[in-house]
């Protein structure tokens, strides 16, 4: 029996309660805090953005500041409370909770809302982690453009209340094992960095083929599509299974399509093309429907697309893009770039040795990124085990 076991055994021998949020909490919400309200030094704050891109479970200090008659205007939370996310883009990230632990009183925005409660701040917000919370939520946010989870439908959530001296337990427990898990994981982060690094050296490697390579322009390469491409705005959409493409990727799922098959995408327009922050060309297949921020290039052979986008992410594309606040790559500029093009025997040779390397840094099957994703797994298993009780007799 684990120490958990023991002290349920001890202090809930008849099971745990469950009750709703609303029944052991406090709702506090105050006014709007943009990113222009945000100053170098004053009272500490945290943006509701920062609760899913800085923080974890909990903080013990701010990055951001406000003026203190700022400050008087928005939602305060004191050391133990915990702020929660009430709106986002996507529902992954409403719901985001961060437990603050400091000295002192903070104040959060109007995007977020503190909770006061008498629970052990952490173990509440390692249970917003949780799957039963993950659930809940889903079915009771709103929106579709704007995802919003309102502090009124926080309140309905269930979640179990298990003596005090079993949620420290928990905690104690939980705590030990992100510890430990962000430290395999930082390790792992680190030599799939490296394996990235010697990726682009041997793409690099392989892609030097001499003096004596031929060139083709990429219109002769490839037939273009884009006089197929159809772009539908977000309201007259009808959604569905099909992914629906744009610059850098899926950007919505839709109920038609108009291309099927095996394509190359790269991107039209966007600051992706000179920042290069994720690939502008990418293979797309089945049946899916593509706006007009994307070229949609065909090949007659796997090999023949797959070399041409390997090289595309690879080359500095600056010299045949337009505009510098609306960057641009126009049909005729994409035509016209150089690719090399020697036999097709070469082409597969390459392909196929950057195919398996890439597999190894960047498939989520296979890999350093299946461990990564394997031990996120096993953590989230853990920790929903944890949170699973037997409620006690009504």
């Amino acid at each position: 029996m684990s120490r958990v076991d023991d002290l349920i055994a001890e202090h809930a021998p008849n099971g745990v309660e469950f009750r709703t949020l609303g029944d052991v909490a406090r709702f506090v919400r105050g006014n709007g805090m943009p990113k222009t309200d945000l100053v170098d030094e004053g009272v500490g704050a945290i943006h509701y953005g920062q609760i899913y891109t800085r923080y974890g479970v909990w903080a013990t200090e701010t990055i951001s500041f406000v003026a203190p008659e700022t400050a008087m205007k928005l939602a305060k939370a004191q050391p133990g409370d915990i702020i929660i996310t009430n709106t986002s883009e996507n529902v992954e990230d409403v719901g985001k909770a961060v437990a603050w632990l400091g000295s002192e009183p903070i104040v959060t925005g109007g995007h977020a809302t503190v909770i006061q409660h008498d629970l052990d701040p952490k173990y509440l917000a390692y249970w917003f982690q949780s799957e039963s919370f993950s659930l809940q939520k889903r079915g009771l946010a709103t929106g579709t453009k704007v995802i919003d989870v309102s502090a009124r439908q926080l309140a309905k959530v269930r979640l179990p209340v298990p003596p005090i001296e079993v949620q420290r337990e928990i905690v104690g427990i939980l705590d030990k094992f992100t510890s430990l898990e962000a430290e395999l994981e930082a390790e792992l982060e680190a030599e799939l960095e490296a394996r990235r690094r010697q990726y682009i050296h041997y793409r690099r490697e392989l892609l030097d083929l001499g003096a004596e390579t031929p060139f083709s322009a990429l219109g002769d390469l490839a037939r273009n599509l884009d006089s197929r491409r159809k772009p539908v705005t977000k309201a007259a959409r009808t959604s569905g299974e099909i992914p629906y493409y744009g610059a850098s990727g899926v950007v919505d799922y839709v109920s038609g399509y108009i291309f099927d098959g095996d394509y190359l995408l790269v991107s039209e327009d966007g600051a992706n093309l000179l920042a290069r922050s994720t690939p502008i060309a990418f293979s797309i297949n089945g049946k899916t429907w593509v706006n007009n921020h994307a070229h949609v290039l065909e090949f007659d052979t796997y090999v023949e697309r797959r070399f041409v986008e390997i090289y595309l992410n690879s080359i500095d594309l600056s010299p045949f893009v337009s505009g510098a606040a609306q960057p641009k790559l126009n049909k005729a500029n994409l035509n016209r770039i150089p690719v090399p093009n020697p036999p097709i025997g070469e082409k597969q040779r390459i392909v196929a040795l950057l195919d398996k390397f890439d597999a190894l840094v960047n498939n989520l099957s296979v890999g350093l990124p299946a461990e990564i994703a394997a031990r996120r797994k096993q953590y989230a298993f853990y920790r929903d085990q944890l949170f699973t009780f037997e409620e006690t007799a009504a």
